[in-house]
Parts: structure tokens; sequence; C-alpha cells
């Protein structure tokens, strides 16, 4: 059976990025099942063949790492954490690269970090590599860095769930396919026997991450809720998502045939542009703006700049040229953008009419906190 819009996202989808979890890519007790990964590198080939081009964005380094050592949970110091996983990113990248050479293809390497994709320039440098090894017919595949990262290693939101959403935006791919140990997002628990599998979401709202149930577990960092962020960041940019069990036979050929398979989350409004995706999508605020109603109501539905008199409150330190998040007055964030002004300036001006801020600062270099131009709704 074939679902005519899953077809025609798939259908449309000249560049994919996957990712693969590391219980999809590993055996119990964190061994790299070398087996799966024969079978999905057939189907890559397969993909690759069709006149698409594929990112993988692969976990498992860790897990690859803790199976060499025999270790049976995952540790927690944080220098150890990061011997393991460089020790399993080896394995990792030649279980790929040794199956991709049965059909004439290489595994490209990247490792990337939160650093990498919050500065403009090595982002932009990153997008470049990664649309020349493509261009050269190479498979990227990219892992956090987990041998040098710090706080992204510590944090169970900060996985490759995430990094896969900043990819899939980075190359502006039309399709992300997430493969998980889960068949995808279910109504209710997916220990229920009653629960099922949604086959479509329309929108990431609320009501969708209500349904999450993740379980802590000593091998995974991630769960379907980093999965629905995931898909939320790339949705909002104009993107689709599919969430699948990885583990089922011929998952990718069955995907991008179109198969009503796992979750398939629908991609909302227009596509954002490469700046935009940066700006509201990849790199995390570094303060808060609180607004009144008012400027709430000109930012998300009359296509405003934000204004000195419609903030209430500043949170956090930044400078100009930072991104931060604008929230409503319960603290829901509607938007992202980059400030005119330092924090200083803004608690200095925040409420003031535009006609005063020179009378404050002693100069008015720009009427707009954040201007439109550089602001992504993202409500």
């Amino acid at each position: 059976m074939v679902d005519l819009v899953r077809q025609e996202i798939a259908a449309g989808a000249s560049v994919i990025v996957i990712k693969v979890g590391t219980r999809v890519i590993t055996r119990q007790g964190g061994i790299l099942d070398t087996e799966w990964i024969d079978h999905f590198c057939e189907q890559l080939n397969d993909v690759i063949s069709s006149g698409r081009k594929v990112v993988v964005v692969s976990s498992g380094a860790v897990g690859a790492g803790m199976g060499r050592l025999g270790l049976k949970q995952r540790p927690t110091d944080l220098a150890m954490l990061q011997a393991v996983a460089a020790i399993g990113q080896s394995a990792l990248i030649e279980a790929y690269e040794r199956s991709l050479t049965r059909f004439g293809r290489h595994a490209a390497q990247i490792l990337l970090t939160a650093e990498d994709v919050e500065n403009r320039v090595r982002y932009l440098n990153a997008r470049n590599t990664l649309v020349t090894l493509l261009n050269l017919g190479a498979v990227p595949i990219i892992n956090e860095n987990d041998t040098v990262s710090v706080e992204e290693l510590q944090l169970t939101f900060g996985d490759n769930d995430r990094l896969a959403a900043i990819v899939t935006n980075l190359i502006q791919a039309p399709l992300l396919i997430l493969l998980s140990d889960v068949a995808g997002v279910y109504d209710g628990d997916p220990a229920e026997p009653t629960s099922r599998v949604i086959p479509t979401i329309e929108k990431v709202d609320r009501s969708v991450f209500d349904l999450v149930r993740d379980k802590v577990t000593g091998l995974t960092r991630g769960g379907m809720a980093s999965k629905l962020e995931a898909a939320r960041q790339t949705t909002l940019a104009g993107g689709s998502v599919i969430i699948a069990r990885g583990k089922e036979p011929n998952i990718l050929r069955r995907i991008l045939a179109g198969e009503p398979v796992g979750t398939l989350i629908l991609a909302q409004g227009g596509v954002l542009g490469a700046r935009k995706r940066w700006i509201g999508l990849t790199v995390k605020p570094r303060g808060k703006l609180i607004l009144d109603a008012g400027a709430c109501q000109a930012v998300l539905h009359a296509g405003r700049s934000l204004l000195p008199a419609g903030i209430v409150d500043v949170q956090g330190e930044f400078h100009k040229g930072d991104v931060v998040a604008l929230c409503d007055l319960e603290g829901r964030e509607l938007a992202r953008g980059l400030t005119n002004y330092s924090a200083e300036e803004v608690r200095k001006i925040r409420g003031l009419k535009t006609s005063e801020i020179t009378r404050v600062l002693g100069q008015c270099p720009y009427q707009e906190v954040v201007h439109r131009d550089n602001m992504v709704v993202v409500n």
C-alpha cells in the first residue's frame, strides 16, 4: 500500500538527511551491528543511484566504544565518556567505509560541535564542505565531536536528533528521516498493547509533546521528546520528517516508496532561507526579551519589528548581534532574532518610545531592538 502524500514528499526529496540512533546501529551491550550497517549501506546505495544525495547523522560512537572496552554501563565521568567516544568513533567510520566501498562509494567523516554551527563563518564552511562532498558522490557520516564537546555531551536534549535537524536546515534538505528503536509516535504509552502509531502529524504542538513516554536508559541520550523537537525545528523551516523503526527490513526502500511506515510529520508553511534557518533554528539564544501583549501581536500576526516600547523585561546577558528569544508574558517563546542592542542597553530603553532612545543612550543607531528582517517566528 502506498500513501500518495508520502510518495510525493519522497519523490520531491533530492537531498535527504538520515539520522541513525544508537539502539539501531548497535547490538545488545553496545557492540556495532555490522550486519545492519551492511544492509543499511545497500539501501543508501539504492537511494544515491536513484539520483538523490544523502547525508547520514550517525550515533553509536560511545556505544561502540563501550562494546570494544567491554563496559556494561554508559560512563558518567566526562573524561571517560570522551575517551570511550574516541575509541568507538574509529570503529563506527570503519564499518561505514568498509560497507560503502562494496558499491564504489566512500564515507566522509565529519565531527561537529555546537560552536561549529553557532558561529556563522564556521556554519557556512561546514555547509560548503557538505555540498562539495555530496557533489563528489561521497556519503557524509556526521556525528557530534564527543571527544572535545563538553556541555552537549552532558545534556539529554543535546543529542544527535538536534544535530540532525541542524544539518537538515544547514543544507536545506526537504526530508529528514529519524531511524529509531520505536516504530513512530504513539497515541499512548508504547508499552501498552492498545497504543497505536500515529500515521501523520500535521503540526508538532504541545498536544503532541504530551504523548511522550520517554524512559531513562543506560545507553542512549535521546528519546521521543528530542525527536519531536528535531521535527519541530525541521518542519518550521519547510522540511518534512519521518520517524520510523530502523531495524525493520528495507526501511529506507519502503519509506522512499511511499509506504505508510512510521510517523510522517508534515512541513509547516513556506521554506525558510538559509540565513533565517541559522537565526531561528540553529543558534541557541543568548538571552530573552519578554514582550507585552501588543508587541506579541505585532510580531506574530502583523509582521512587525520589535520596538523598545513593547519590551517589559530582559533576561540573560547578551551583546549586539547575538540571537535572543522573544517571549510572551508567560515565558513562551514566539520568535528569535538578532538584537541591535546589548542586554544592558535594552534594560535602559525597554518600555520607551523610539524618540526617547537618544535621550537615554546618547544616540539612536537603530529604531528597532530586533528588525523584522533579522527575526524568525518559531511558535
